[in-house]
């Protein structure tokens, strides 16, 4: 159950980083929904490794196969599995990591748990895991897109103190894809980029927050208490590798406001509630209101650097550990599709709850 999430559009992960493949199975997508592979493939062409200078170097072309649930062209509404080959694989660079454990990184913890761990590349503790999640965030967004007019999208908001000017409801698809860090304002994109490139010489890595945003979302979806929507979005993005830190709307922000200055006016035109302003982010009380839903995930730096550090081994003795392979300096470029892809998981899970339970939202 630990690799499975969501409720009526539920999907399971599968694979290694260095392991034969990795996957998804998709359960509960609606049927006659027009689907092929090339459909997923521009996602997962966006998450890859390799597609710039400022990411890892491996190359993999993340080719998606369809195995099952589509028939001439659409889903059945059987479970959708899809599934890409690793063809860069190189697990002797990782042999050093068998027998140490790297600092701030999953090797100790999984190991403590299982008592073993795939140690090539991390295994399922390697960011590669969220190629499932991105294949079926696809399936999500399109869904999203063509049954209810949801449009979603994430840009990186800031890279360590480079902090990016960007208006939610205004920011364009082609404007994120503009640059390789995915950073819509053009000026802190190239500070982005040259500081990012700065530590991938250094052998060091650097964090930052990815904005993810959904316009379009019509009031009424979302649970009251435990599943508030805000709620699964959070355990969706803090799911991802290297998250550390997620808020909403105004966020901690809220805090240096009054009541008198945070609270969102209502107003009415035409027979539609709307807000004058969004410090709540387009979700109150764990429902959407209508406005547009925006909040920020915050990624760490990546563990794995290029340097000498202090560590134990499979023994817990004492030692140093320089770590190898290719690693992302910033995982926050390749980051951008799993914030949306997680985004849209929760958006349509929620979407067909509120079907399901209430019939269709009404604005």
């Amino acid at each position: 159950m630990a690799n499975s999430f969501g409720h009526l559009f539920r999907i399971t992960t599968w694979g290694e980083s260095h392991g034969g493949g990795v996957g998804v199975v998709v359960d509960g997508c609606p049927p006659r929904l027009p689907l092929t592979e090339a459909d997923i493939q521009p996602d997962l062409d966006r998450r890859r490794p390799g597609q710039s200078k400022i990411v890892s170097p491996r190359k993999e072309s993340d080719t998606v196969q369809i195995l099952s649930g589509t028939f001439e062209g659409k889903t059945l509404g059987t479970p959708i599995s899809m599934w890409v080959r690793n063809e860069d694989a190189r697990p002797e660079a990782y042999s050093e990591m068998a027998a140490k454990f790297r600092p701030s990184h999953a090797d100790y913890t999984y190991q403590a748990k299982f008592g073993i761990r795939a140690w090539p590349g991390g295994g399922r503790t390697s960011a590669r895991e969220t190629v499932g999640r991105v294949a079926a965030g696809a399936i999500a967004k399109k869904l999203l897109r063509e049954r209810y007019g949801v449009e979603v999208l994430a840009y990186v908001q800031q890279v360590q103190r480079i902090v990016a000017t960007v208006d939610p409801e205004r920011v364009k698809a082609k404007d994120i894809e503009s640059n390789i860090v995915r950073c819509p304002d053009p000026a802190a994109a190239q500070r982005m980029i040259r500081l990012i490139e700065k530590m991938r010489r250094a052998g060091d890595t650097v964090g930052g927050i990815v904005e993810g945003v959904a316009r379009g979302v019509p009031p009424g979806w979302g649970e009251p208490v435990f599943d508030r929507l805000e709620a699964d979005l959070a355990k969706a993005m803090l799911s991802l590798p290297a998250s550390k830190g997620f808020d909403t709307g105004s966020g901690f922000g809220g805090i240096l406001l009054t009541g008198t200055q945070h609270n969102d006016p209502f107003r009415a035109k035409g027979g539609q509630v709307y807000t004058t302003s969004n410090r709540s982010g387009g979700i109150q009380g764990g429902i959407s209101n209508g406005e547009t839903i925006y909040f920020r995930v915050a990624f760490k730096p990546v563990a794995t650097i290029m340097h000498d550090q202090d560590t134990v081994n499979v023994q817990l003795k004492n030692t140093t550990l320089k770590a190898r392979g290719r690693h992302d300096p910033c995982v926050l470029p390749r980051a951008v599709p799993i914030v949306e892809a997680m985004t849209a998981l929760v958006l349509l899970d929620h979407a067909l709850r509120q079907q399901a339970q209430c019939g269709p939202a009404k604005g």
